[in-house]
């Protein structure tokens, strides 16, 4: 089994160790999995309990004061799981696979994603709000009222980072460190997965790349790819998607990974990164200031 995964494209972390670490230990996890689909999962099962991921425990909190987690899996024979918009569950990459295997749809969201989770054995009502997270929103006089009043302020607190509460005010310094993913093969098969909190101070209820198939995942025969960064402009690119076809053209993993930001910056202008794994190798490519990744095999 060889699996990569990462920990979100974004800024510099504070303290890059133990998140390197973390990550070090996902990829581990998965690589003792019996499947490809099962190594994802448990690769990003790590990342989702670790509050310094934005996933699962301390993610993003939306305009309503509301962690609510999105994943989404795909195996190389195409067949998909996602789901989004669930208040309270940290393993969303499990509820994913839920969907992919035990369902015949592709995607559940919000109450009933949970009612789903809970169904099969996943634990719901978490608490996913870190102190330091609810300390930050409350910081910020949030909203009382209705969307509009939300859409209002959120409009100087969502985004690339330039206004985003918190940042520095330069691009793509915004706090978050976006979503985490992982790909995984087995020689003969892949899986791709990808789960997140979101971006912070979003519309309560907004859904952004990570669990629309193609832009924040995609696997098919050639390889896999999990994508993270300015999620609204990943998907207006379906940047896992084309990342998985330079694949599929015969391009090497790092060239199809740099191919696809290069085109992702070029049409959007906005930060990303993209995880890429195909039968010769792993790639990775990122153009913000960082992307921390891990590889292992076995």
């Amino acid at each position: 089994m060889r699996v990569i995964a990462h920990g979100g494209a974004g800024g510099i972390p504070d303290e890059p160790a133990p998140r390197q670490a973390t990550l070090d230990e996902a990829t581990r996890r998965g690589v003792d999995a019996d499947t490809t689909l099962g190594a994802v999962e448990a690769a990003l099962g790590v990342l989702e309990s670790d509050p310094r991921f934005n996933a699962g425990v301390g993610g993003a909190v939306q305009s309503d004061g509301v962690v609510r987690t999105d994943a989404g899996v795909m195996t190389s024979d195409r067949e998909i799981g996602a789901a989004c918009s669930m208040p309270g569950v940290e393993r969303a990459a499990s509820v994913a696979r839920v969907v992919h295997s035990e369902t015949p749809h592709v995607f559940v969201s919000g109450e009933h994603a949970v009612d789903l989770a809970d169904e099969f054995g996943i634990e719901t009502g978490v608490d996913l709000l870190t102190d330091e997270n609810r300390e930050r929103y409350e910081e910020e006089d949030p909203p009382r009222g209705g969307p509009r009043e939300h859409l209002d302020w959120l409009a100087t607190r969502f985004g690339s980072g330039e206004d985003q509460a918190g940042g520095t005010g330069e691009k793509d310094t915004a706090p978050d460190h976006d979503t985490v993913g992982a790909v995984a093969t087995d020689g003969e098969t892949f899986a791709a997965a990808t789960s997140t909190g979101g971006r912070s101070f979003a519309l309560a209820g907004r859904v952004g790349d990570v669990p629309q198939v193609g832009s924040g995942f995609f696997c098919t025969p050639a390889g896999g790819a999990s994508a993270t960064g300015a999620g609204e402009d990943i998907a207006r690119v379906t940047l896992s998607r084309r990342a998985v076809g330079y694949l599929e053209d015969g391009i090497g993993a790092q060239e199809a990974a740099d191919r696809a930001i290069d085109e992702f910056e070029a049409i959007t202008g906005s930060g990303a990164g993209v995880i890429v794994l195909g039968e010769e190798g792993a790639g990775s490519a990122f153009n913000t200031d960082g992307m921390q990744t891990s590889i292992a095999y076995k």
